[in-house]
């Protein structure tokens, strides 16, 4: 029973170290990812082998080394968190050693790790690329977008809630998780005179103003909806029971995603489903074609650095890069 009790307690103390309450929710399926491993390996956050992780990844999980290295690091950072924290190291300590020996075992334990979360001690190889096709990234077109806009049957209570989704979206590039936390007094809310849509708590629980400008007729499609779902107050975005009745609980983003799944367009001549995301990477590229400042669109969509916003943008340099008629055939 003592052996059981042991075992139960380190499996525990795995996830409640290595996992803490306000990780991302990428950062903590990756965090809870190792210590599940940990648990099903016999090991100790205390004693992480990233090596021996490594090649579990790379040859058992079968990932790709770019997301091998992203796992990886967020462990590791994990890690220089938890070796700000002495007192959590001194309480592996065994009670009764003095306060020299503690010392000692503790620095010594703090090397361990330091060594162990080293980049050189588990390396990934990985391929750096300087460029995506467009078909790994959707940017939709004006004329994909009203396809887009026109696949719900909005005379239905579930059409004109999916409609409702895509153009909000489309016209203010938030983020799912953002759609699905929005309540009705977000809607309409001002920033320097001009009306906004109130990001509660974006990534890394940022809270940010988005202005609709020119593409506030999004609220049309959002209006028919609370309308028709009779909705006045609380989540803007529900569920639908059988029977056309409106859940008190707000989508999540899961949810999201499989309604843009029911509706695939036309795009370059093939059926694709458009990805929440895509409809976020449209938002940044239309408004840098349109001439917005890159630095506004930063802003709008809460990001912390330029070059994430680039990376949304797209390469929009390509045609400085055709090479003329140098060549005759």
């Amino acid at each position: 029973m003592k052996d059981k009790s042991r075992a139960l307690a380190a499996i525990n103390d795995n996830l409640q170290v290595l996992v803490p309450p306000d990780s991302s929710k990428d950062g903590r399926h990756r965090l809870s990812k190792f210590a599940g491993w940990l648990n099903a390996t016999g090991g100790g956050w205390a004693a992480p082998d990233l090596r021996r992780y490594r090649d579990y990844l790379l040859h058992e999980e079968r990932l790709s080394p770019e997301s091998v290295a992203v796992h990886l690091s967020t462990i590791r950072t994990r890690y220089r968190e938890l070796l700000l924290n002495r007192r959590l190291f001194f309480s592996l300590v065994p009670p009764q050693a003095s306060f020299a020996e503690h010392k000692a075992l503790v620095d010594e334990l703090i090397a361990r790790i330091q060594a162990a979360i080293d980049p050189r001690a588990a390396s990934v190889r990985t391929r750096s690329r300087q460029d995506r096709a467009d078909s790994e990234r959707l940017r939709l077109s004006q004329e994909e977008v009203r396809a887009l806009l026109a696949a719900p049957d909005s005379s239905t209570l579930a059409g004109a809630r999916d409609r409702a989704i895509i153009a909000l979206l489309i016209c203010t590039g938030i983020r799912e998780a953002e759609l699905c936390a929005l309540q009705t007094q977000d809607l309409r809310q001002h920033l320097e005179g001009a009306l906004a849509l109130h990001v509660r708590a974006g990534k890394g629980q940022k809270e940010r103003l988005i202005p609709y400008g020119e593409l506030d007729w999004c609220l049309s499609y959002v209006d028919a909806w609370l309308r028709k779902a009779g909705i006045h107050s609380g989540y803007v975005f529900r569920g639908l029971r059988k029977g056309d009745h409106v859940r008190e609980t707000p989508l999540n983003e899961r949810t999201i995603q499989k309604i843009l799944a029911r509706y695939p367009i036309e795009i370059q001549g093939k059926i694709r489903v458009v990805q929440p995301h895509d409809c976020r990477r449209t938002y940044a590229r239309r408004l840098y074609d349109a001439g917005v400042k890159v630095d506004a669109i930063r802003q709008n969509m809460g990001h912390e650095t330029i070059e994430m916003t680039f990376s949304y943008i797209g390469r929009p340099d390509v045609m400085d890069r055709l090479p003329p008629k140098v060549f005759q055939p």
